[in-house]
């Protein structure tokens, strides 16, 4: 994604291919409080309004969903 929002966030379609340090096993998108998508492909996020991620992604606003 080239959207400035998502780089200044550290988005990356694959969770295992960051190396930020924020990053924990298991964190992706898909367990993410603001992702609003189904587990598999691509769905809507709270924090891209209008756009979709990777449900496989990562950035550094990830919230583990309780």
């Amino acid at each position: 994604m080239s959207d400035p929002t998502a780089k200044a966030l550290g988005y990356v379609e694959d969770a295992s291919s960051t190396t930020d340090p924020k990053h924990k096993a298991g964190d992706a998108c898909a367990n993410c409080q603001f992702y609003t998508g189904g587990p598999t492909g691509y769905g809507p996020c709270q924090v891209f309004t209008g756009k979709s991620v990777s449900a496989r992604g990562w950035c550094v606003s990830h919230n583990t969903r309780q």
